[in-house]
């Protein structure tokens, strides 16, 4: 329940990162940024350890993927076309929801579908392989406005896309289903039904596939 207000940071991230690289059993493997998390959320701005990181990759020519939903990301391009140069990056921009008051009730605080966007397409222009992720698809809430953010990505320059389920693990799904029922009291228990639907009943199933 502390997740917006609790956030811990690796401050060496860079240094350990460099060392991981001059290992002799490391192999040169992608390294993706953001699978649960992401690393360009508000502190990263005056932190700049993702920034830090990516430029270690770069020197080391390693490939990189990133998943976000931050126009924070545009800070970097310098460094994401040293990699696209040098090695391989590609970005994917989140945006589960289109609808703005709904993406605002749901991820209040951060950007709207719509600045989200422009990120993607300024990535675009500067030569940046850029996709959308349509993640989480959440149930009676984002899935109806897919379409409408595959087409706005498509438009703004986006050369692939993908698409996550709602994972809901743990103490998670409690934290979920506060929120629905704060945010859209009157589209809660159809929003918990649907994502029940999708997992033979259970809110979440954490068996693969």
């Amino acid at each position: 329940t502390d997740f917006d207000t609790k956030i811990v940071a690796k401050l060496r991230a860079p240094e350990l990162l460099r060392a991981a690289f001059d290992k002799p059993s490391c192999k040169g493997d992608g390294v993706m940024f953001s699978g649960v998390t992401d690393c360009f959320q508000p502190l990263e701005a005056s932190l700049k350890l993702t920034r830090g990181c990516l430029q270690v990759c770069a020197d080391y020519k390693n490939p990189v993927w990133i998943v976000t939903k931050a126009p924070l990301i545009e800070r970097d391009l310098d460094v994401l076309q040293q990699l696209q140069r040098d090695a391989f990056v590609s970005v994917a921009i989140s945006i589960p929801i289109w609808d703005h008051e709904l993406a605002r009730a749901i991820e209040p605080g951060v950007a709207t579908p719509r600045r989200r966007v422009q990120a993607i397409e300024k990535l675009a222009k500067a030569g940046i392989p850029v996709g959308v992720m349509v993640a989480p698809i959440i149930p009676a809430v984002s899935d109806e406005g897919v379409a409408t953010v595959l087409e706005a990505a498509h438009a703004a320059g986006a050369s692939f896309a993908g698409y996550v389920l709602l994972r809901l693990p743990g103490s998670v799904k409690d934290v979920f289903e506060t929120r629905v029922r704060a945010a859209l009291p009157l589209r809660a228990d159809k929003i918990l039904h649907r994502i029940k639907e999708t997992r033979g009943g259970k809110l979440y199933d954490s068996r693969w596939g």
